[in-house]
């Protein structure tokens, strides 16, 4: 029990941050009962609302942004196949948040009540605070009712995911021959039969390029294209218009302190002697003299706590690994345990310390001290943050402003670039087909291409191409779409073609060379220097191939094997020795038998999902069920 809600109280924080996310932009109403027709999906008669799906797709791009940085592409959530994706996920949480409910798997009103109470963000000197909770959830538009019951959903369904995903089963057999084939290694040398020897062999007849240019008019269509200035206004851009002081710097340091100091956490150990709470006064005290009794044994022997944890303690977590609990912060143990922890010395060992949970026994580990970090080791992370508030306070002043001058000037983006002081920009046959080159988002591209531009030269609107990112532009000059001339697409037609042949000539010599060598034939082949491979490693050798060299029978060697790769090169391998892996240890079968325990359970939770889906009532709307079919 003591674990369960250490466990669960860390969850909630997770649970509590992504709500806070969710809930900031629309307000508790609209998250779930949205009344609008225009739904993107509906399970079960229960509606994902429009506003649920645009917060799920925003939470995405904000990690994509995070863990791409520069090379971030925000066109990628354009893609419909993307946003079937995500609203895919919104519909295996609703199934399984339902099906959690019917199973009766649930929190009781106790363990909620622990577990919000743990949590630091409604805690006021360590203790739980309702009014300081109750405004926490007001200024983001929740009510506490609203609150627990997310939080109660989102544990709950946690414990039906727990139950498939930890309870995967994987054989003793089965994680030793998979030992086998995936450590397995063959020794091989591999020649290549590139199409380049044979270029100089291959004529392309004029005829042939003609007939070509005329079955295949589609390859040669040059889509629609423009010379396009435009004028970006954007937080970073604005970043470079801002300056900070060093008064305004020291003045954010000294009101935040909290942001530049490392919290003290602390290592220890307990032993625990639960209680039942509906014990009677009688058993409570036979359970305090007990603990007496092993306290005193400890205080004998302190050099034993490990031991003594282990055949006394009844935290289920903790015992075996010597009442061991790893690292923690202040808040993150019920009060009693965390009060008592934070004043013990390094190797001291308290009396008895009562909770909820019983009579705890704790001994301190170790100490990671906190630290402050100096003015100036801290001046240019919050120069950066002071101009990113600055600019993105003068971003929210400008933005209507730039939209305004950019309808109502709307035949030269000048008086818009005054406004913001950013220079116009300028980008030669912009095309209408361009995909993924920053900063021309498919949006950007329909509003350039748009009717209102193209033929009355008149600005776009402001578009948002990204969080806090507004482009406007206007046509220079146009070209119509249309399939460029023979005499353009010759040269390259000529190319492809001679490509093509030498490909089939290659692929020919190597599947020759191939058979002479399976059959004992001598062949000139120039094999490069042996290497061993395995199933899994394999860094110079595509999938493919490698698959190729482990189905080859090797009960003869050497043996050959060869393939056409996707570029055309004909790839031939000799295998010269086979090596088995020899004993096991059980370090690494456990490793095995914990993977394949993973992926079982994993897959019985997709093989439940499907299930689950097959039976239940989803529908679509066809903007995101175009990419797949509707279940």
């Amino acid at each position: 029990m003591f674990d369960f809600v250490q466990e669960k109280k860390r969850v909630v924080q997770i649970v509590l941050g992504l709500i806070i996310i969710t809930f900031g932009f629309f307000g508790v109403d609209s998250y779930r009962k949205s009344g609008s027709s225009n739904a993107p999906a509906t399970v079960n008669g229960d509606r994902i609302s429009q506003q649920e799906f645009d917060s799920a797709v925003r939470q995405q791009q904000d990690r994509v942004r995070e863990q791409a940085g520069n090379s971030y592409d925000p066109t990628l959530f354009d893609k419909p196949e993307i946003k079937r994706m995500i609203l895919d996920n919104l519909i295996d949480q609703r199934l399984l948040s339902s099906q959690a409910h019917k199973a009766g798997l649930t929190l009781s009103n106790d363990q909620l009540k622990q577990i919000i109470a743990g949590i630091p963000a409604f805690q006021n000197d360590g203790k739980f605070d309702r009014q300081r909770y109750e405004s926490a959830l007001s200024s983001q538009n929740m009510s506490p009712q609203i609150f627990e019951s997310r939080v109660r959903d989102e544990l709950s369904t946690r414990q039906l995911v727990d139950g498939f995903t930890k309870n995967g089963y994987a054989s003793l057999s089965g994680a030793e021959n998979l030992i086998r084939l995936n450590e397995q290694q063959r020794v091989v040398s591999v020649a290549q039969i590139a199409p380049d020897s044979f270029i100089k062999q291959v004529k392309v007849e004029d005829s042939a390029v003609q007939a070509y240019y005329e079955k295949n008019q589609g390859e040669f269509q040059v889509p629609e294209r423009a010379r396009v200035e435009y004028l970006i206004l954007s937080v970073p851009a604005l970043q470079a218009q801002v300056k900070v002081d060093d008064a305004d710097i020291k003045k954010y340091y000294e009101e935040h302190q909290a942001e530049f100091s490392t919290p003290e956490q602390r290592k220890a150990a307990h032993i625990l002697i639960s209680i039942d709470a509906k014990a009677s006064d009688a058993d409570k005290q036979a359970v305090k003299a007990k603990a007496e009794q092993i306290l005193q044994q400890v205080k004998q022997s302190p050099g034993q706590f490990a031991e003594l944890a282990k055949k006394y303690s009844q935290d289920p977590g903790s015992a075996a690994n010597g009442g061991d609990l790893g690292m923690f912060g202040r808040g993150m143990m019920v009060k009693p345990f965390d009060d008592a922890t934070f004043k013990l010395l390094v190797g001291e060992i308290s009396g008895l310390v009562q909770s909820d949970f019983g009579f705890h026994i704790i001994k301190l580990l170790a100490i990671k001290g906190g630290k402050t970090q100096s003015l100036n080791e801290v001046k240019s992370v919050i120069a950066q943050k002071l101009k990113s508030q600055k600019a993105n306070d003068r971003f929210a002043e400008l933005s209507e402003k730039f939209n305004n001058a950019v309808y109502e000037q709307g035949d030269t983006l000048k008086p818009a670039s005054e406004l913001i002081k950013i220079p116009v920009q300028k980008v030669e046959w912009l095309s209408k087909g361009q995909i993924g080159v920053a900063p021309w988002t498919d949006k950007a591209l329909q509003a350039v291409f748009s009717d209102e531009v193209v033929k009355n030269k008149r600005n776009t609107p402001a578009i948002e191409i990204a969080p806090n990112t507004l482009l406007a532009a206007r046509i220079l000059d146009y070209k119509p779409a249309a399939i460029s001339p023979f005499v353009e697409a010759a040269a390259t037609i000529r190319q492809k073609l001679q490509r093509l042949q030498a490909q089939e000539l290659s692929v020919k010599e190597g599947r020759a060379i191939l058979g002479r060598l399976q059959h004992g034939e001598q062949a000139s082949v120039e094999w490069k220097s042996a290497q061993s491979v395995t199933r899994s490693q394999h860094v110079a050798l595509d999938n493919e191939f490698t698959r190729e060299i482990f189905k080859a029978d090797t009960a003869k060697l050497p043996a050959y094997v060869g393939m056409e790769n996707a570029q055309g090169v004909y790839m031939l391998a000799r295998i010269d020795s086979v090596k088995d892996i020899g004993a096991i240890d059980e370090a690494k079968r456990n490793r095995y038998l914990m993977q394949l325990s993973q992926m079982t359970g994993e897959e019985l939770l997709q093989l439940y999902l499907a299930d689950t889906r097959k039976n239940a009532s989803i529908s679509i709307a066809p903007f995101v069920a175009a990419d797949k079919g509707v279940n």
